[in-house]
């Protein structure tokens, strides 16, 4: 009776999942019942990469400009991808544009939508932005109520297509589709130990690997043939699979990054990376997917199933930072209130005679706000950003200096001739296109620039879904906070005190993933791992072979940390 009664209990229906609260919410404690086939189951679980580039192309060929590749484009880490999943809407493929349109910042690259038509599985992928990929005709071949949706972030190259996602496999009971936002960290070990066993791969993603260790799974019902895969992997995890007549969404353990769940008027039934998507199609925020969980809609309703509980998540911290949009909810926080906090914490900590605060649109700006708020100075916009340049590839001559930068921000002189300015960005990676921006503001007639970073200095790589440079490339692994606001021109120089940051995170301080700031990570990868956004496999012509070395160095947040680094040799065809 107690083992019926706690099956039921766990096979719930989406209305009767609890009232979310406006804080932070738990993780999966413990795993759950889940009543299949009327009988209760338990479920319980077991140096610089592009020196080396440029360096070769200048011995093959004898020029140094390296027309597939610009280093300093944006020089900000990247989010490797945004995923939606929609169940029981007539209209599932047409909304999966739109919350692609809204995630498109989480990748620009790629995009693809899957959708589920008289139990078939159809899909249109291509490269380029969602309104480049996607047209009526296309999306009139994509009817269904159910559809899964991914935009990509990925080097460009003749190889990126075919790692465009969402991947659609058959295997021996059917048809699956999945869309992945993270990056495992055992990937290579679980891709030679699938090779030994006669598995093939037709892509370079890690998610393929996925789709491998689902086909061979003996598990059934088909979600426990996730459970079984997911049971394999390592890292960060927020997925979205799709079959004949089912929408599953999971979440790894540690919920590095984010999947969100919500409802539309007719009911149907939404998952997406952030808020602003479900903001877009008219549905309304319920919660989280928790770290752990996952969620399994069909005809009967969503039930919920824990898949391997863990104490403490480790929620990626650059969500808040950079990734996100402002008017998303993500962790459970409003993302414009993180950064405002954040630029206000700057004002407190880093104050400095100033007569205007600018930002380095568009991420710098809510954090700029709370600065000249907290400071009680004008905010202005002082750069002005064109929507309009993609990635700048080929720089038409080395005479013209900072072309890349000028080509996307413009700088008002009618703001900054004659000021003490403040300058206020979310980061500093390799710290060069920091340095012409402080250049392009002083040639503008600034009389001083004050550079404000509403982030902690970053000294580590990320594994977990976010493209950044190997350590070598990090300015504050390498340099002092002198060292580089000397580096970059400016009058002064300040970041994000990392205790001010936590202190800020409240409660839920412990409950995020602050490894690119410490060194310290949540989970360890082992051996050799890909590169996040398969930098070589998806852009260059060559291969990469290399492995982790531990290094101890002293950088900007000024403590000593053994960092992972991946050091690379490249190999021409």
């Amino acid at each position: 009776m107690a083992a019926t009664a706690a099956a039921s209990a766990a096979t719930r229906s989406y209305s009767a999942f609890p009232t979310p609260s406006p804080t932070r919410l738990s993780p999966c404690s413990t795993p759950l019942f889940l009543k299949t086939n009327q009988k209760p189951l338990h479920i319980t679980h077991s140096k610089n990469p592009i020196a080396d580039i440029i360096s070769t192309h200048k011995s093959s060929t004898g020029s140094d400009n390296v027309p597939f590749l610009d280093a300093d484009d944006d020089d900000k880490p990247r989010e490797e991808c945004g995923v939606v999943g929609i169940y029981g809407d007539p209209e599932a493929s047409r909304l999966s544009y739109l919350a692609l349109h809204a995630l498109q910042h989480r990748g620009q690259e790629g995009a693809g939508i899957v959708a589920v038509n008289d139990g078939v599985l159809q899909s249109v992928t291509g490269v380029g932005l969602v309104s480049e990929v996607f047209n009526q005709s296309k999306l009139d071949k994509l009817p269904g109520d159910i559809a899964i949706g991914h935009v990509r972030y990925s080097t460009a190259g003749s190889s990126m297509l075919k790692n465009v996602q969402p991947f659609v496999a058959g295997y021996k009971y059917g048809s699956v589709g999945v869309a992945h936002n993270g990056n495992l960290v055992n990937y290579q070990s679980l891709r030679a130990e699938l090779e030994e066993h006669g598995s093939i791969f037709n892509t370079s993603s890690d998610t393929e690997a996925v789709l491998h260790l689902i086909a061979i799974s003996k598990a059934r019902p088909f979600f426990l043939r996730i459970v079984e895969a997911c049971e394999k992997l390592e890292g960060a995890y927020s997925m979205v699979f799709l079959t004949e007549d089912k929408l599953v969404a999971v979440r790894d353990p540690y919920g590095f990054r984010p999947l969100v769940m919500g409802r539309r008027s007719n009911g149907a039934v939404v998952f997406a990376s952030e808020t602003c998507a479900l903001d877009l199609i008219d549905a309304v925020y319920e919660r989280e997917v928790f770290p752990g969980e996952v969620l399994v809609v069909d005809k009967d309703g969503v039930q919920s199933l824990c898949l391997m509980p863990h104490p403490e998540p480790k929620s990626c911290i650059f969500e808040h930072i950079y990734f996100a949009l402002p008017n998303s909810v993500v962790f459970g926080r409003s993302v414009y209130e993180s950064r405002r906090a954040f630029g206000e914490i700057l004002a407190t900590e880093a104050p400095v005679d100033c007569d205007v605060v600018i930002a380095v649109p568009d991420s710098g700006v809510v954090a700029a706000l709370g600065y000249a708020e907290k400071a009680g100075v004008p905010f202005q916009q002082g750069l002005i950003r064109s929507h309009y340049v993609g990635r700048t590839f080929i720089e038409p001559s080395q005479k013209i200096r900072d072309f890349g930068v000028k080509l996307k921000l413009s700088p008002v002189r009618a703001v900054l001739e004659g000021k003490r300015v403040v300058v206020v960005d979310d980061s500093i990676v390799r710290g060069t296109t920091s340095s012409k921006i402080v250049r392009l503001l002083k040639e503008s007639g600034a009389k001083e620039v004050h550079m404000r970073i509403a982030s902690p200095p970053i000294i580590a790589s990320c594994y977990y879904g976010v493209d950044t440079p190997s350590s070598e490339e990090l300015i504050s692994n390498r340099m002092s906070v002198e060292e580089i606001r000397q580096f970059i021109g400016s009058d002064s120089l300040a970041f994000l005190p990392m205790e001010k940051l936590q202190k800020q995170m409240g409660g839920d301080a412990p409950s995020y993933c602050y490894a690119c700031f410490s060194g310290n990570y949540p989970v360890q990868p082992t051996g050799k791992v890909k590169r996040v956004g398969d930098f070589v496999d998806d852009g260059l012509n060559g291969s990469v072979d290399g492995g982790w070395i531990k290094e101890s160095r002293k950088g900007a947040a000024g403590v000593d940390v053994a960092k992972l680094e991946w050091k690379k040799e490249i190999f021409t065809s």
